[in-house]
This record gives structure tokens, sequence and C-alpha cells, in this order.
């Protein structure tokens, strides 16, 4: 697994763990944290998936029979600011990965972690075949990241499950999306919220049930190529999940609007339909956004306060 060692790299590998499997993970530490990757050191990594040469020699060593593709640049933001970097790690590195297994028989399946910014903007909520034109740096590289996959599989014939993955959130977050954001703000006592754009939709998905989902999704379907979206099927307002937070934190909350917190360019909504991947893998979200945001809370002011 590329990624483990990140926001949902280590939420996957912890539901790997439950099933027995044989874990091993890369990951450059960029942006993830060593301890959230619970595995030996024997079986971690630690090098970019822009070095080839290193992730040749490490797949020929591990001869992976799945292989899950987490590795990359995710924050939209940091995407559109530095759009060669971004592109680099997200285009280059999807390419060395997939190259180093190419002439390897062991892998079975392989999964590649795209995103829902690869759908064009829809008043409604997007399947998987929705229009895919996408609006910012993100989603453009993840776009072509699904080609490169396709153009993988066509040539050596090995299933392949393309996840365009919606917001995330959950414990180890890494990035300052918009829920991790509310909840620092929290954390820090403060009754007034800085946001940015608060009237725009959003699907909120827990890591937990990404996680299930993506592993689910492991055992191949039939043969072929695949995408699913995965999702919660529900989108909210930064307002509404403020009030969350409220519920969570046991007091009020006003948001004021920060003008360099504001997005440019931003979508008005972005919701999945999750019904493709309920009736393949029979999967559906368990953990509800008010009982993710309850725990988020609790655990941070834990570890905030040990008392």
């Amino acid at each position: 697994m590329t990624g483990g060692a990140g926001f949902i790299g280590s939420a996957v590998l912890r539901e790997l763990q439950k099933l027995g499997c044989e874990i091993f993970v890369i990951d450059n530490l960029s942006v993830g944290k060593r301890e959230h990757a619970t595995i030996g050191d024997d079986r971690f990594f630690q090098f970019d998936i822009l070095d080839f040469r290193s992730l040749a020699a490490c797949a020929r060593k591990i001869m992976p029979t799945w292989v899950i593709h987490l590795a990359g640049i995710h924050f939209i933001p940091y995407c559109n600011s530095h759009p060669f970097e971004s592109s680099n790690i997200n285009l280059q590195g999807t390419l060395n990965v997939l190259d180093a297994l190419r002439e390897l028989d062991s892998v079975k399946n392989v999964f590649f972690a795209s995103t829902a910014a690869v759908y064009a903007d829809s008043a409604a909520a997007v399947s998987e075949t929705s229009p895919t034109v996408p609006l910012d740096i993100y989603g453009l590289t993840k776009f072509v990241g699904e080609r490169l996959v396709h153009e993988f599989h066509l040539a050596t014939g090995v299933p392949c499950v393309i996840g365009r993955l919606f917001n995330a959130y959950g414990p180890r977050e890494t990035n300052a999306h918009l829920i991790p954001e509310i909840l620092r703000q929290v954390l820090k006592g403060s009754h007034q919220i800085e946001l940015g754009n608060i009237t725009t939709r959003r699907d909120y998905i827990h890591t937990g049930d990404m996680a299930r989902a993506i592993v689910k999704l492991m055992i191949p379907q039939d043969g072929g190529m695949t995408v699913f979206n995965i999702g919660s099927g529900h989108s909210y307002t930064a307002r509404e999940i403020i009030q969350h937070f409220e519920r969570a934190a046991n007091r009020v909350l006003e948001i004021t609007i920060s003008n360099n917190r504001v997005r440019k360019q931003d979508r008005a909504i972005l919701q999945a339909d999750i019904g493709k991947i309920r009736k393949a893998i029979a999967w559906s979200p368990e953990i509800r956004l008010q009982e993710g945001i309850n725990a988020l809370v609790q655990d941070e002011s834990m570890v905030a306060d040990p008392r």
C-alpha cells in the first residue's frame, strides 16, 4: 500500500489488519506519520513514489497480491498553488507505481484512489456515469490518473478498481479541510469560528466507512476495471457542520467569514450517488456524521487535556 501512514491509508491499514492480511507500506512521510502505520519496520519502506528504482525493487521484493495506491497530494488549494509539484507526484508517481507492477505475476487487484473532483459541476448527486470535467488541478491529475490505470488494465489484464473518494473525515487528518479546521478552533476554546465558503454542500464520509469500502472492493468483482463512488450519499453546508459541532461541544458557535479562507472557485454541491457500490458489495456507511464528530471532539479533547 502506498500512503499507508497517511489519513486514509492508516484507516485502510487497520481494516486490513482485521482480516489478518500481511501488509507492506510505502510512504515518504512528507505528510503521514510513522506511528500511524502500525506495522513493523521490516514492512515499512520510506521513500518517494517518484523514486522508480526503489519502487520497482520494493515491488519485486514484496510480490504483492493486492495493491492499494493512496499516495499523492490531495489538498485542493495546495494543488492549485503548486500545479507542477502536484501533477508530477500525482501523475508520474502513479505511472511509476503501475510500471513497477507490470512484470509481476503476483498482482491480483489494484485500487487507485481517485476523487469526486473529477466530476463536472452538478446540481444533483453524481453517479459513476455523470460527466467528468475537473474544475481544478487536483481533479485534473486524478482524471488523468484514472486513464493511466485504464491503460495499465488493458495492457496487463490485471483487475483494477477506481474509487472516487468524496470528503473524508476522521482521526489522524493531515490536511486543513473543513472539519479538522473547525475541530482545531473548537479545541482552542473559540466561540467564533473563522471559515471561508459556508454555503457550498459536500458529502462527508468517515474514514472508517471509507476503509471498509476500499477493502471490500479489493475482492475482484468481474476481472475488469470498475469505478465506484465512495461517499455517504448525503451533503451538508458548513453551517450544518457547525451545528453538529455545537451539539458535540455543547456550546454556541458563531461563524466569521475570513476572506483569505474563501476559495475563488468552488462548486455549489458535490454529493455521491452510492447506488452502484451498495449493490456491488453490499456496503453502506455505518457512522453517522454526528457520531463521527462527537468522537473527534471527545478523543482530541482527551489528547489535549489528559486529565
